[in-house]
């Protein structure tokens, strides 16, 4: 994404804005869902150091959460933070599928994990070079922190996936399982074109293409696979190098995305999720703490 004009949200058109405040929020569902699902490995972790972890990484996800929704509040007229997460049924939600999906066993967070979050440091990355300076500023501040997530669980797939055949096995039917739902984070949000053309954000398209050469780097260090190959080794007109080359690969994933969730089409597993994380605001909404 290549920054030209910086975007002016009073005087830019109706679409746009509507595109913006669509797109600040799947950021915001996405990272709340994904750290209330980190949260319920507290206690539960299968040892203490990632027991430690998850609740980290939990409450610095709900934390980027609070930063889009205040965003969408304080400049796109969003109601309070609290009445976007907490007052919303899920057919308001707009966030990707693979964070509503249940908790599942150590592996199965894991990879979820690691895959949602090479993905928005890959997505806060471009965001830094926003037209809309409140969004760069935000995407800027939350990075950092997507680092020690990355170096964290990146280092456990590693370790996890050349151990042994039950760890490299539970690792790979996780991902079987997860990668096509990992695909949907990158479903574009309504007017997304719009926003691509005022340089606010990049194509998500080009973000998957990114994510897919980093996911199959890291897959290969770690003894696993996913369905990925070079565009040349499917026959279309890449640069001539198979799978498994090095930089230059024009990337596609062989499988179809789980989408939908950007539209609010979610599955069951949100009710449930909502359900629990919604009941103590709900029971008394004008409770002053």
């Amino acid at each position: 994404m290549t920054t030209t004009t910086p975007f002016d949200l009073a005087s830019a058109p109706a679409d746009a804005c509507a595109a913006l405040d669509a797109y600040v929020l799947a950021l915001a569902d996405d990272a709340l869902l994904q750290g209330h699902r980190d949260s319920e490995w507290t206690g539960l972790g299968p040892i203490l150091e990632e027991d430690i972890a998850f609740s980290s990484m939990a409450q610095d996800e709900i934390g980027h959460a609070l930063v889009w929704y205040t965003l969408r509040a304080e400049h796109l007229g969003a109601a309070s933070p609290d009445e976007q997460a907490f007052r919303r049924d899920a057919a308001g939600w707009r966030n990707a599928r693979l964070v509503e999906l249940p908790r599942g066993d150590y592996a199965t967070s894991l990879i979820r994990r690691t895959l949602f979050d090479i993905a928005k440091a890959i997505q806060y990355d471009s965001l830094r070079h926003s037209a809309w300076p409140p969004l760069a500023v935000a995407a800027g501040k939350l990075r950092q922190e997507k680092k020690y997530h990355l170096l964290h669980n990146q280092a456990y797939v590693r370790r996890l996936g050349t151990a042994g055949a039950d760890s490299h096995d539970r690792l790979q039917s996780a991902l079987d399982a997860l990668f096509p739902a990992a695909l949907g984070l990158f479903e574009p949000t309504a007017g997304e074109a719009a926003l691509t053309a005022l340089g606010v954000v990049t194509p998500s398209a080009a973000l998957a293409a990114v994510w897919l050469g980093a996911v199959r780097e890291l897959l290969a260090q770690s003894g696993l696979s996913a369905p990925i190959a070079s565009v040349a080794a499917l026959g279309g007109d890449g640069d001539g190098a198979g799978a498994g080359a090095g930089a230059g690969d024009v990337l596609r994933a062989t499988v179809a995305p789980d989408v939908g969730g950007r539209r609010g089409e979610h599955t069951d597993d949100l009710d449930a999720m909502l359900d629990a994380m919604q009941s103590l605001y709900r029971s008394d909404p004008e409770a002053t703490w």
